[in-house]
């Protein structure tokens, strides 16, 4: 159980990012009646294309969108990338979508996810509101891979928010494990206009996502 200090952390932590994304959640249509909640999450080492995967995907379909890596620099200024501050973000993470969700919002999770132990609040929280929830894997070549992460440490994603390399790549690769829900699995070395098709589908019809 939280420590009282943890829990005010925690709530205080959930305000800073709310204060930035609630007024997002209807500028985007996060908020439109009907659709009922949706929660698309991504899951992917760095530098597989899963920002890229989002920005594209809000062109199609109105969503929320919840990047850590956005996040995690509102609530700390210059960011270690430790365990425990890994943890204070996704806590006010799973927080906020546990929020949206219950107010009938559609939220894009951008984040590595690359756990079943990470996953785990993903599953509870879409089922705890009967959402429809689509899982989406990303993987690339370890080549392009490489190259995307040198050229973003070189500023040429200036809308980026990682501050990701290809050494902290190869440090999380051994921990990624199988998604074991439903999902979709995307090569983003290849044209991915299918499988933003085929999200936005699964988001406007609840279909199941099918398996990778």
């Amino acid at each position: 159980k939280p420590s009282p200090g943890q829990e005010r952390r925690l709530a205080e932590d959930a305000a800073a990012l709310r204060s930035v994304l609630d007024p997002e959640s209807w500028d985007q249509g996060g908020g439109q009646k009907g659709c009922g909640p949706v929660l698309v999450a991504l899951c992917g080492l760095p530098g597989t294309g899963k920002s890229y995967f989002a920005r594209e995907l809000v062109k199609r379909t109105h969503m929320l969108v919840l990047e850590s890596d956005r996040l995690r620099k509102i609530l700390v200024a210059k960011p270690k990338y430790t365990p425990g501050e890994h943890r204070r973000v996704f806590r006010a993470c799973y927080l906020l979508i546990d929020e949206y969700l219950g107010q009938g919002k559609r939220v894009l999770f951008d984040a590595t996810n690359l756990t079943e132990d990470f996953r785990q609040p993903i599953y509870h929280i879409a089922d705890k509101h009967e959402a429809r929830l689509v899982m989406v894997g990303f993987t690339a070549p370890q080549s392009v891979v490489r190259e995307r992460l040198a050229d973003r440490v070189l500023g040429r994603d200036p809308i980026g928010y990682s501050d990701a390399t290809w050494r902290i790549h190869s440090r999380m690769r051994p921990f990624e494990e199988p998604i074991r829900r439903a999902h979709l699995l995307v090569d983003s070395s290849k044209d991915i206009t299918d499988s933003l098709d085929r999200v936005v589908a699964q988001i406007t019809s609840g279909d199941s996502p099918s398996g990778p």
